[in-house]
């Protein structure tokens, strides 16, 4: 199982990409995870720049999408709303194929968020028909800096969570989507 984890966050040391990388080192052996965390590298979308015209840093991140058998999202909240960069990563999304059909799902490294939360959820149950919303993990990680992070994940519990919400992402992939 391919997972492609995809932090929200622009910053160096942002601790939703200090949470992916943590969950990518306790994975179960059979789901691998790979990370993400270029949002601020793309640029703005631009339909001009669709079709042949797609800047390689676009394309490298859409066929990331498309080798994946699906999708983490872990994003900050920025004035109360999905930050820009995240935004403008799902605007390069919209018009292929490639995330129609992909299973998503949420993780969340903060106590707080619920409005961007929100935003989100109905962003990707707009893009995709395989929105898991169910599928859900959220851990008070906020403003912890990323060796806590990597510390509170090798704690039993949160282990324990981190490899159950796989779990259960990972068979929702795999399960047809007539079913899902």
């Amino acid at each position: 199982m391919k997972i492609l984890a995809i932090s929200g966050s622009a910053r160096r040391d942002s601790t939703n990409t200090a949470m992916l990388r943590a969950i990518r080192a306790i994975a179960p052996s059979d789901i691998e995870v790979s990370i993400f965390d270029g949002v601020g590298r793309l640029p703005v979308f631009s339909p001009d720049l669709e079709g042949k015209n797609v800047p390689e840093a676009v394309r490298d991140f859409i066929d990331m999408i498309a080798q994946s058998d699906g999708v983490i999202i872990a994003s900050p909240e920025y004035v109360r709303s999905i930050p820009g960069g995240l935004k403008n990563a799902i605007d390069w999304l919209v018009s292929g194929d490639e995330i129609v059909h992909k299973p998503i799902a949420l993780l969340h490294a903060s106590h707080r968020g619920d409005d961007m939360l929100a935003g989100l959820r109905t962003v990707l149950a707009t893009i995709t028909d395989r929105f898991a919303g169910d599928i859900f993990l959220r851990l008070p990680l906020m403003k912890l800096d990323p060796a806590e992070v990597v510390r509170r994940f090798e704690m039993a519990d949160n282990r324990s969570k981190v490899q159950a919400y796989l779990q259960a992402f990972s068979a929702y992939c795999m399960a047809d989507s007539k079913t899902a």
